[in-house]
Order: C-alpha cells, then sequence, then structure tokens
C-alpha cells in the first residue's frame, strides 16, 4: 500500500498464505491518528497463536508511524474473535444493531479499539 498510515501483514506457512492483517488508516488530518483492523486466519489455523503474531506487529507498525488509536468490529455471537480482540486489549465501545447481514439474516456488530 503506498498511503504511509495503511499497511497490511500477512502469515505463510509451507507457502500458504494463511493469515492478514490490514490497518487502513484515516484520510483526512482530524483522524490520521486512527485507523480500523481487518483480520482472516484459515480456520485451519487459528488457535496456533498467528493472529497474536499479526496483532503485536501491526502494534509496533502503528506506533511507528504515529497511529495512536485502533478500531476494529465483530460479529455479536462470534466469542472465539471477541476473546481474542480483548486478549489483545481492544476494549468494547458500543454495539451496532442489524450491521449486517448474512445468509439474509440481520447480524449485530460490536465495536472495539485500543489506545496505543
Amino acid at each position: 500500500m503506498s498511503e504511509p498510515n495503511k499497511t497490511i501483514f500477512v502469515a505463510e506457512m509451507e507457502n500458504k498464505l494463511v493469515g492478514f492483517l490490514a490497518v487502513i488508516g484515516g484520510d483526512v488530518k482530524r483522524n490520521r491518528h486512527s485507523a480500523n483492523v481487518v483480520l482472516g486466519v484459515l480456520e485451519d489455523y487459528q488457535g496456533q497463536g498467528i493472529a497474536t503474531k499479526l496483532f503485536h506487529e501491526a502494534f509496533e507498525w502503528a506506533k511507528e508511524v504515529g497511529i495512536s488509536r485502533l478500531g476494529l468490529t465483530v460479529m455479536k455471537g462470534n466469542d472465539k474473535a471477541f476473546n481474542l480482540y480483548r486478549k489483545m486489549g481492544f476494549v468494547l465501545e458500543g454495539e451496532r444493531i442489524q450491521s449486517l447481514r448474512v445468509n439474509g439474516e440481520f447480524v449485530d456488530e460490536y465495536y472495539m479499539y485500543k489506545l496505543l
């Protein structure tokens, strides 16, 4: 990514992409200190510390480029991800009702943040 407050970290095992963590910083002066996080790890590779390593890399990078606030969302009911984010220091900020539609059903999301 060519913008200084946006990047992506990847995890590979045996030449296979097994996870990623994207950090997408704000586009205007007043929110460049803030970024959203998107994480994905293949199901067969979950529980092996991959997400934790990706988060630690992202935290260090964010500090280096002047990002002091990270945010993310997680679908309500995804306890595995919610607990991971709490373990990584994210705090519940609020809930957005019917923010997603998955397989024709509305799903609520939790909003979480971490200050660096």
